[in-house]
Protein backbone atom coordinates (compact mmCIF):
# COMPACT_ATOMS: atom_id res chain seq x y z
CA UNK A 1 0.00 0.00 0.00
CA UNK A 2 0.87 3.46 -0.69
CA UNK A 3 -0.53 7.27 0.68
CA UNK A 4 -0.10 10.01 -0.56
CA UNK A 5 -0.51 12.86 1.55
CA UNK A 6 -0.80 16.63 0.69
CA UNK A 7 -2.11 19.89 2.45
CA UNK A 8 -2.74 23.32 1.86
CA UNK A 9 -4.46 26.13 3.56
CA UNK A 10 -6.48 27.59 1.62
CA UNK A 11 -7.85 31.44 2.73
CA UNK A 12 -11.60 30.65 2.30
CA UNK A 13 -14.37 29.17 4.53
CA UNK A 14 -14.80 25.34 3.99
CA UNK A 15 -18.11 26.20 2.23
CA UNK A 16 -16.43 27.80 -0.70
CA UNK A 17 -14.12 25.24 -0.67
CA UNK A 18 -17.00 22.34 -0.41
CA UNK A 19 -18.52 24.15 -3.53
CA UNK A 20 -15.67 23.66 -5.84
CA UNK A 21 -14.94 20.20 -4.57
CA UNK A 22 -18.62 18.87 -4.72
CA UNK A 23 -19.34 20.98 -7.86
CA UNK A 24 -18.02 17.61 -10.69
CA UNK A 25 -19.35 19.07 -13.60
CA UNK A 26 -16.83 22.06 -13.49
CA UNK A 27 -13.60 19.84 -12.93
CA UNK A 28 -12.81 20.21 -16.31
CA UNK A 29 -12.19 23.44 -15.70
CA UNK A 30 -9.89 23.71 -13.16
CA UNK A 31 -8.66 20.26 -11.89
CA UNK A 32 -5.17 19.14 -13.59
CA UNK A 33 -5.77 15.31 -12.44
CA UNK A 34 -9.37 15.04 -12.56
CA UNK A 35 -10.41 15.84 -15.83
CA UNK A 36 -13.68 14.70 -15.83
CA UNK A 37 -16.36 14.31 -13.58
CA UNK A 38 -20.68 13.02 -13.77
CA UNK A 39 -22.25 12.65 -10.87
CA UNK A 40 -23.46 13.66 -7.71
CA UNK A 41 -21.22 14.23 -4.20
CA UNK A 42 -23.28 11.77 -2.13
CA UNK A 43 -22.51 8.74 -0.26
CA UNK A 44 -22.75 5.64 -2.55
CA UNK A 45 -23.46 8.18 -6.41
CA UNK A 46 -21.34 6.03 -8.72
CA UNK A 47 -19.40 9.23 -10.58
CA UNK A 48 -17.93 8.85 -14.00
CA UNK A 49 -14.15 10.05 -14.08
CA UNK A 50 -11.16 10.37 -16.56
CA UNK A 51 -8.13 11.06 -14.52
CA UNK A 52 -4.55 11.41 -15.81
CA UNK A 53 -2.78 8.43 -15.87
CA UNK A 54 0.08 8.97 -13.27
CA UNK A 55 1.44 5.26 -13.92
CA UNK A 56 2.30 6.60 -17.69
CA UNK A 57 4.38 9.19 -19.21
CA UNK A 58 2.33 11.31 -21.69
CA UNK A 59 -1.21 12.43 -21.83
CA UNK A 60 -2.35 8.92 -20.83
CA UNK A 61 -5.51 8.82 -18.88
CA UNK A 62 -8.07 6.35 -16.91
CA UNK A 63 -11.78 6.55 -17.43
CA UNK A 64 -13.40 4.92 -14.10
CA UNK A 65 -16.69 4.92 -12.47
CA UNK A 66 -15.67 5.59 -9.10
CA UNK A 67 -18.12 5.32 -5.93
CA UNK A 68 -18.62 8.52 -3.46
CA UNK A 69 -17.91 7.11 -0.31
CA UNK A 70 -17.74 10.19 1.77
CA UNK A 71 -19.68 13.21 1.32
CA UNK A 72 -20.26 15.15 4.16
CA UNK A 73 -20.30 19.17 3.08
CA UNK A 74 -17.83 21.25 4.76
CA UNK A 75 -15.85 18.06 5.73
CA UNK A 76 -14.87 15.16 3.53
CA UNK A 77 -15.64 14.13 0.31
CA UNK A 78 -13.93 11.35 -0.86
CA UNK A 79 -14.56 8.44 -3.43
CA UNK A 80 -13.42 4.83 -4.22
CA UNK A 81 -12.32 2.95 -7.23
CA UNK A 82 -10.90 -0.08 -8.38
CA UNK A 83 -9.99 -2.96 -10.94
CA UNK A 84 -10.12 -6.33 -8.99
CA UNK A 85 -6.70 -7.25 -7.81
CA UNK A 86 -4.68 -4.69 -9.97
CA UNK A 87 -5.66 -1.60 -8.42
CA UNK A 88 -7.85 0.15 -5.63
CA UNK A 89 -7.53 3.65 -4.04
CA UNK A 90 -9.25 5.54 -2.02
CA UNK A 91 -8.75 9.64 -2.92
CA UNK A 92 -9.73 11.96 -0.07
CA UNK A 93 -10.29 15.99 0.54
CA UNK A 94 -10.78 16.49 4.25
CA UNK A 95 -11.65 20.42 4.98
CA UNK A 96 -10.42 21.84 8.71
CA UNK A 97 -11.26 25.23 8.99
CA UNK A 98 -9.09 26.98 11.38
CA UNK A 99 -8.34 30.85 11.73
CA UNK A 100 -7.67 32.25 8.18
CA UNK A 101 -8.99 29.75 5.91
CA UNK A 102 -9.37 26.13 5.31
CA UNK A 103 -6.98 23.58 6.41
CA UNK A 104 -7.16 21.16 3.25
CA UNK A 105 -5.99 17.55 3.84
CA UNK A 106 -5.60 15.68 0.33
CA UNK A 107 -5.16 12.15 0.21
CA UNK A 108 -4.69 8.22 -1.50
CA UNK A 109 -4.71 5.54 -0.32
CA UNK A 110 -3.57 3.06 -3.42
CA UNK A 111 -3.34 -0.74 -3.20
CA UNK A 112 -3.80 -3.55 -5.37
CA UNK A 113 -0.73 -5.89 -7.80
CA UNK A 114 -0.13 -2.41 -9.81
CA UNK A 115 0.73 -0.47 -6.66
CA UNK A 116 2.69 -3.01 -5.36
CA UNK A 117 5.13 -2.43 -8.09
CA UNK A 118 5.62 1.15 -7.48
CA UNK A 119 8.59 2.11 -5.45
CA UNK A 120 7.93 4.98 -2.79
CA UNK A 121 10.92 7.42 -5.00
CA UNK A 122 8.52 6.68 -8.19
CA UNK A 123 5.09 8.29 -6.09
CA UNK A 124 7.34 10.90 -4.75
CA UNK A 125 8.13 11.93 -8.38
CA UNK A 126 4.97 11.05 -10.23
CA UNK A 127 2.45 11.52 -7.83
CA UNK A 128 3.23 13.90 -5.39
CA UNK A 129 3.47 16.99 -7.47
CA UNK A 130 0.10 16.08 -9.32
CA UNK A 131 -1.42 15.72 -5.81
CA UNK A 132 0.11 19.34 -4.90
CA UNK A 133 -1.08 20.78 -8.35
CA UNK A 134 -4.78 19.75 -7.61
CA UNK A 135 -4.05 21.91 -4.42
CA UNK A 136 -2.67 24.91 -6.33
CA UNK A 137 -5.80 24.82 -8.92
CA UNK A 138 -7.88 24.39 -6.12
CA UNK A 139 -7.04 27.35 -4.06
CA UNK A 140 -6.73 29.15 -7.47
CA UNK A 141 -10.20 28.45 -8.44
CA UNK A 142 -12.18 28.98 -5.25
CA UNK A 143 -10.22 32.58 -5.43
CA UNK A 144 -11.33 33.36 -8.75
CA UNK A 145 -14.79 32.43 -7.46
CA UNK A 146 -15.08 34.43 -4.19
CA UNK A 147 -13.13 37.58 -6.47
CA UNK A 148 -16.10 37.09 -9.25
CA UNK A 149 -18.99 36.77 -6.40
CA UNK A 150 -17.84 40.45 -4.66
Amino acid sequence: MHRISTEVVIPASAGDVWAVLADFARYGEWNPLNLEARGRAQVGARVAMVFRNLAKDGDAVVRQTVRIVAAEPERELAWSGHVPLIFAGRHGFLLTPQRGGTHVLHTEVLGGLLPATWSRARIARDFTPAYEAVNHALTARVAALAAAMG
